[in-house]
């Protein structure tokens, strides 16, 4: 009878289903790794509709998956940009869905001032390739703002800075918007300010700003980080009021330096390029109005001299009306004797055309004639009458004119022209010798005197008419 053959013997292994393995080396994995420090370079980046931030951190020989959850990326200071090298912070955990271990990220830094450069770099490049750093698009600030708004930390020396300078200059009004210069929430809170500060206008309690001052202190790289957030950058970049950056010392730079329309080392020098200096502004005004009131007294000196210069070279009455008169003269000469050759031809003709004609016929003619010969008598008569009254209005027009500029008139009123020996006129008491012969010549005549050094005792000489008593006017000098 043959045997029954045997059982297989039972392993001693304990037997786990997927889910046991898989949780359990979940467990393994988080208890073993709860709290690490990860250096790599981000690839594989993935920003998930969810909120969710994924990526992968390798290195020359490896590479881990790597998550951040939505609630944890919101509230990043860096944010993961593929190509950067990182340093994460967090725990160690596998996704049993699909067998792969990951970090869960709590915390990002970036591996060192190297990837901050290249990460500040490669954003200077990607946002002056929108041309929000194009030269065309800065603005020139105001001459003088009657508004400026900054915006700043409240509590800092940079305010204080700030008033103190535009107080020293030229005193504006300033509105203050508060804001985080560093930490998580500044760079929105800035760009919140600088879009706050656009949207002043007709209607708001607040007037909008003429220009707009961007500040903080100094600081380290990872400190002024905030001024190279892109939220920033782009908010300096739309603004409608012209601004000036004013973050740091002077080496220091940071993007919105780039974006704003000028560009301060320091917050004081932003409130420097702001306003001018009144005393200057005073002193340039006066200096302004002295200059106009020397060009306007030397114009009317320039003007003066050439007058003086043109009065000089005009000619005497006498001279000025020779040449009219004498012209007057000879027509009037002419005008007679023309008119009695007139005459003759007229009678010369008439005396031809009598001696064709019938004795009645010469009778009516003649009749004709003489009434004609009157008429024409009667007009040349009235013709002549005119021609002579017309020329008389203008010579007496001429003689009130002469007499104007005679220096006959001015003796009339009490003035006397002084002659020395020799007829050479006196103009000053300084020309005068002590004992000097001299000649006064009044309005109705002449008069001897003798200079004494103080006072002059008239002597008296027979009396002379004027020279322009006989219808002539006399001569001056």
């Amino acid at each position: 009878m043959s045997e029954a053959p045997a059982a297989p013997a039972k392993p001693n292994l304990p037997e786990y289903s997927v889910s046991e393995i898989a949780f359990a080396l979940k467990r393994t994995v988080e208890d073993a790794y709860p709290f690490v420090r990860v250096r790599g370079e981000v690839s594989n980046l993935k920003f998930h509709s969810s909120g969710h931030v994924y990526f992968d951190l390798k290195d020359d020989k490896a590479s881990l998956n790597a998550v951040i959850w939505r609630l944890t990326a919101q509230r990043l200071k860096v944010k993961p940009e593929a190509g950067i090298e990182l340093v994460c912070t967090g725990r160690i955990s596998t996704f049993p869905g699909s067998s792969r271990y990951q970090l869960i990220v709590d915390h990002v830094e970036l591996a060192g001032l190297g990837a901050l450069m290249a990460l500040l770099e490669q954003r200077k490049k990607k946002l002056a390739a929108e041309g929000l750093f194009d030269p065309k698009r800065k603005r020139k600030l105001p001459f003088l703002p009657d508004v400026i708004g900054v915006v700043t930390s409240p509590t800092g020396a940079v305010i204080r800075d700030i008033m103190h300078r535009l107080s020293a200059r030229f005193p504006r009004r300033v509105l203050l918007w508060p804001v985080a210069v560093q930490g998580e929430n500044a760079a929105s809170e800035i760009a919140r300010a600088i879009a706050g500060f656009n949207k002043f206008g007709p209607g708001h309690k607040l007037p909008r700003p003429d220009v707009l001052i961007v500040a903080r202190g100094g600081g380290s790289l990872e400190d002024l980080m905030a001024f190279n957030e892109e939220i920033v950058v782009r908010a300096v970049a739309a603004s409608g009021i012209p601004v000036i950056s004013g973050v740091g010392h002077e080496t220091d730079t940071t993007l919105i330096d780039y974006a704003a329309d000028v560009r301060a080392p320091t917050p004081t020098a932003a409130a420097e390029l702001a306003v001018p200096v009144r005393t200057d502004l005073i002193a340039r005004s006066l200096d302004l109005d002295r200059r106009m009131l020397r060009c306007f007294s030397k114009g009317l000196e320039d003007r003066g001299r050439h007058l003086a210069q043109l009065a000089r070279v005009l000619p005497r009455a006498d001279q000025l009306f020779a040449g009219p008169r004498q012209r007057l003269d000879q027509a009037g000469e002419k005008l007679g004797q023309g008119l009695r050759q007139n005459l003759l031809v007229h009678r010369r003709v008439f005396i031809e055309a009598a001696a064709q004609l019938r004795p009645a016929e010469i009778q009516g003619r003649i009749r004709l004639g003489r009434e004609r010969a009157g008429a024409l008598s009667n007009r040349l008569d009235r013709a002549h009458k005119a021609r002579l009254a017309e020329a008389r209005k203008h010579i007496d027009g001429l003689g009130r004119m002469l007499e104007s500029l005679s220096y006959v008139g001015v003796l009339e009123r009490g003035y006397a022209v002084v002659q020395g020996e020799g007829g050479k006129v006196r103009r000053s008491a300084g020309s005068v010798v002590s004992g000097e012969k001299l000649t006064l010549t009044f309005a109705d005549g002449q008069k001897g005197a003798t200079a004494d050094g103080a006072a002059v005792r008239a002597k008296a000489r027979p009396k002379v008419a004027p020279e322009g008593a006989n219808g002539r006017q006399g001569k001056l000098f």
